[in-house]
């Protein structure tokens, strides 16, 4: 499966009765049903590791492009109405600023070991916590409850898998809790942030930006209002696009389909 096609279904699985063994590029399995996959006697294996580090990146890049607003910079700096540059055009500091991160698996993790170079603050907040020498190893102090966490970040950074529980876990109620300064991160799926409370925060200055790499659906309509503002960034749900990084995730899925097909035990198996 490369972006979630074809669709995993009753159908397609009727349709393919020597099916054995499902191949997901990335790490979300959000898309596919498990117990649907059990049934039928098939098989699912994903990449979860390799996508860790240019995910985590890709969460930096935002939040950086964001506080310095580089696209409005880029636009201004081309745009061939510029006759001169404004003295009081200015981003907000991201070295000794809060992060919060939601999730702390292995991308998040990795955020905040990137974060740790900016002498940011980090809190995190996480089903389980971290081991003591995991957390002071990037400095991250852990917020049992997510209110706490929401209500002291700066930048707030979504890395959570997407669960029935997590299902628009950010909402009207999350984003008020938010500072009216502060950004919000989303490297993990469109559907963990409820997108209409998202864009009435916006509008209304509830919180100051947002850094996209995911929404729902992708791509958005082309009149959706979140394309229309300057304070949000949007990505093509480009986490883990480079060259390497997809070369590997295909070698892993080959690896995968190749043992499943030799009735072999199933690197990366999905249970």
């Amino acid at each position: 499966l490369w972006y979630h096609k074809p669709a995993i279904n009753e159908e397609l699985l009727q349709s393919l009765p020597n099916l054995k063994v499902v191949a997901s590029a990335g790490v979300g399995i959000d898309h596919l049903d498990l117990k649907l996959l059990s049934s039928h006697g098939v098989k699912v294996s994903n990449t979860p590791f390799i996508v860790s580090t240019d995910t985590a990146d890709m969460g930096m890049a935002l939040m950086l492009a964001s506080s310095r607003r580089l696209v409005e910079g880029h636009e201004m700096a081309v745009s061939p109405d510029t006759e001169y540059f404004p003295v009081d055009w200015l981003g907000v500091e991201v070295s000794g600023a809060t992060l919060g991160i939601l999730g702390m698996g292995k991308i998040g993790y990795k955020v905040a070991e990137r974060a740790k170079a900016f002498e940011m603050k980090i809190l995190y907040h996480n089903r389980n916590q971290r081991k003591k020498e995991e957390e002071s190893a990037v400095g991250a102090v852990y917020c049992k409850k997510i209110d706490d966490l929401l209500q002291q970040s700066d930048f707030v950074l979504l890395a959570v898998t997407l669960t029935p529980q997590t299902h628009k876990l950010i909402g009207k109620r999350e984003l008020e809790l938010m500072k009216p300064t502060a950004t919000l991160i989303n490297i993990s799926r469109g559907l963990i942030v409820d997108q209409d409370a998202l864009v009435e925060a916006l509008q209304n200055k509830v919180i100051k930006a947002a850094a996209l790499d995911v929404t729902y659906p992708e791509p958005l309509p082309r009149d959706h209002p979140l394309l229309k503002m300057k304070n949000v960034i949007i990505t093509p749900h480009i986490g883990s696009a480079t060259k390497k990084t997809r070369w590997v995730m295909m070698e892993e899925m080959a690896e995968s389909i190749e043992a499943g097909l030799a009735g072999l035990p199933i690197p990366r198996e999905v249970v």
